[in-house]
């Protein structure tokens, strides 16, 4: 049996270029792993694909990512057995976080060990594409330059530590709601990406804080006012920078310091309805 942690992300930018000819967003995002992690387990079975979730009330079939992940492997290299996934939840759902992107990505590298098939990380990655668009990211994670559909990656320098706050208000946003009101209103500030990048490559935790941006957020706040609530508690409580991730609706505060990341949480939970949670930004590791 094998073990592995399927870790949330959150971004520092995200821009939308256009409409792409296949009817997806061209997208430039600068994205970034935390240490908020669901928990997979997965075994070798005689034949098919099994999944039990553990604390959501999310789907244990086809639909679920993770299970499209092993049965995608087994079927791509008509490899003889299954596999028996375990999910224990931790990332919320619908959330802006990539949670099962994540597990996709999980299980793909741990079928990829079970099977003992030797793919690098081009092939890993080829195969996450047809998953989802974050699930090539979430294979290996850290700090990392997306675009074309969010599947083009370049890696970056680990991202200077911060102490990170989320908080997801008992919201659901549709990506594809988010994306379509985009396309009809458009974006007032966009991200300078360029200068996030210079940001992060000089290691420099003040710019990188200036220079966070969504153009997705304006879109959801608009709809969601609870946002623009929690963002602006998590300024006022000490936050070095605060915004939406994703589509929405978890908005996360860049701490200095881990007291001040409990004390924000504290105040959140104590304020808000919002699940909170207190975690850090996480580097990327080794496939």
């Amino acid at each position: 049996m094998l073990k592995l942690l399927a870790r949330a992300k959150i971004n520092l930018t995200l821009d939308i270029l256009g409409k792409r000819p296949d009817g997806y967003h061209e997208v430039e995002m600068v994205m970034q792993s935390v240490a908020l992690a669901d928990e997979v387990r997965l075994e070798k079975t005689a034949a098919g694909v099994s999944l039990e979730v553990e604390g959501a009330a999310l789907a244990a079939d086809e639909s679920n990512l993770a299970w499209r992940a092993a049965a995608l492997f087994l079927r791509r290299f008509s490899l003889a057995g299954g596999a028996a996934i375990h999910l224990k939840k931790k990332i919320p759902m619908a959330a802006g976080l990539a949670g099962g992107s994540a597990d996709a990505a999980a299980v793909l590298i741990g079928m990829n060990t079970l099977f003992a098939q030797g793919l690098d990380e081009a092939q890993l990655a080829a195969l996450a594409a047809e998953i989802g668009s974050d699930v090539p990211f979430c294979l290996r994670g850290g700090t990392q330059l997306a675009t074309g559909r969010g599947e083009v990656l370049r890696r970056l320098k680990d991202l200077p530590p911060f102490f990170v706050v989320l908080a997801k208000p008992p919201i659901d946003v549709s990506t594809a709601w988010a994306y379509g009101r985009y396309d009809a209103q458009k974006a007032v500030r966009h991200p300078h990406t360029e200068r996030m990048l210079a940001a992060v490559s000089a290691g420099n935790r003040s710019l990188v804080c200036q220079e966070l941006c969504n153009v997705l957020e304006s879109v959801t706040i608009e709809e969601h006012r609870e946002i623009r609530a929690l963002k602006d508690i998590m300024t006022a409580g000490g936050a070095l920078a605060a915004m939406m991730s994703g589509s929405g609706p978890t908005v996360f505060a860049l701490m200095e310091n881990e007291k001040g990341a409990q004390s924000l949480a504290e105040k959140l939970r104590e304020e808000t309805n919002a699940e909170v949670f207190c975690t850090k930004t996480q580097g990327a590791h080794i496939l």
